[in-house]
């Protein structure tokens, strides 16, 4: 073929699974390769190595398949150097443009290795060069590319790093299929546990949930848990927190009684009164303050002075005044509340848990917990191959974690 590149990888690659994969996507790519050098590790906790050299048909594709294959940990043998070139117009990146990872990065320019910041997925590298000489690259969204921003084109001078395993990546301790299998007491242990040394580390917990949380009955639950400080920051949509507010008003959710657990009269109109009403009062902080929402999960973040980003969708009713109708705003809101995030638990929304997922670097432990197995699949399917997921209703899950860390929990 036209042209090739030799590359390496390291891990654990046979009970993984990812060397079968990184074949898998040369051949997908149109490529071929050639494994030269291949290294078993001896014992279950040894790492194996493979040399592989990768062909393409010209130069384009064989950058085009590097950069897929570094979603999976695996660089040139001989990176060299960084290329460059400038975007033409706002919005848009150069052709060839590097589409990053969400793993650690580095970047060979100028002669000297530099660390990407803020590593995400699916975004370009800006080059930023100071007056006094310094020079920074970090990830950048297309839709915040301006005109004349000096961006990184193709595959070479760039490494990545794949977390250990095993390590703070690995929340649940096991491989997915392992998940699925274990006790779930154990599992919610497990979390627990992950989520006390994220607080003990100084490091931040996000949350990202949907309104199953409060169809449920989780809400005395979560309530508990960001009294207990275990919630620095929500991320979720209008539903969440218009049936939070619906449910602290009216006693209801999408209009169904959730301690009989069956609709009541008018209750349809509920969740469209409790908006009006905050619109009303003109914020969910207001509508706290003036006594309007005395109880659930947007009250106890106010009362707590904690963090919280709604982002709305084109089906949202009302909305409420502090969504995001904007989704490039919602999404610049979320990144700048991603600093410093050490643990994420995303429960019962797959729309928002992609969207996390999708700005967050690999180095944040993820625990996804739904009913619906295909929305942990998902989430493993947009690239956040380090996620963990536990498949059970998110009621039942957040009863038992707030049991965990909640000392005073079955009293509350």
């Amino acid at each position: 073929m036209g042209t090739s590149e030799t590359v390496e990888v390291t891990g654990h690659l046979m009970d993984s699974g990812i060397l079968s994969r990184i074949l898998d996507d040369i051949r997908d790519y149109g490529g071929d390769y050639v494994i030269d050098r291949f290294d078993v590790g001896h014992e279950a906790d040894d790492p194996s190595r493979a040399r592989i050299t990768v062909q393409a048909e010209d130069d384009a594709s064989l950058q085009r398949l590097l950069m897929r294959l570094q979603t999976r940990g695996v660089n040139p043998l001989s990176p060299g150097e960084a290329a460059t070139a400038p975007a033409e117009r706002d919005g848009v990146l150069p052709d060839g443009f590097y589409s990053t990872t969400n793993l650690d990065t580095r970047v060979h320019l100028d002669g000297a290795w530099r660390m990407v910041e803020n590593p995400e997925m699916d975004c370009g590298l800006v080059v930023l060069r100071a007056a006094d000489g310094t020079v920074r690259i970090r990830t950048l969204p297309m839709a915040d590319v301006r005109a004349g921003m000096e961006v990184v084109v193709g595959a070479s001078g760039i490494q990545v790093a794949t977390p250990e395993a095993g390590g703070a990546l690995d929340p649940t301790a096991g491989a997915d299929d392992d998940v699925l299998d274990k006790p779930q007491a154990v599992l919610v242990r497990q979390v627990a546990d992950g989520m006390r040394r994220t607080r003990a580390d100084g490091k931040r917990l996000l949350w990202v949930a949907g309104p199953g949380v409060v169809h449920t009955g989780a809400v005395p639950a979560l309530v508990a848990l960001i009294g207990a400080g275990f919630v620095d920051t929500l991320f979720a949509g209008n539903a969440l927190a218009t049936h939070d507010i619906e449910s602290a008003i009216y006693g209801t959710s999408l209009g169904v009684d959730l301690t009989m657990s069956q609709g009541v009269e008018h209750g349809h109109e509920h969740h469209v009164r409790a908006l009006n009403t905050v619109r009303k009062a003109g914020s969910i902080a207001r509508a706290v303050a003036d006594g309007t929402v005395t109880s659930g999960i947007m009250h106890a973040l106010v009362t707590h002075g904690k963090d919280f980003v709604l982002v709305g969708s084109v089906r949202d009713d009302g909305p409420l005044p502090d969504v995001h109708t904007d989704v490039l705003e919602g999404q610049r809101a979320m990144r700048a509340r991603i600093q410093d995030v050490g643990y994420c638990l995303m429960m019962a929304t797959q729309l928002h848990s992609v969207a996390t997922g999708n700005i967050l670097p690999a180095s944040v432990p993820l625990v996804c917990v739904d009913i619906n197995p295909a929305t942990v699949t998902k989430l493993t399917d947009r690239g956040s191959s380090h996620g963990r997921g536990i498949v059970t209703d998110v009621g039942l899950f957040l009863e038992q974690l707030a049991l965990e860390l909640v000392p005073d929990y079955r009293r509350a």
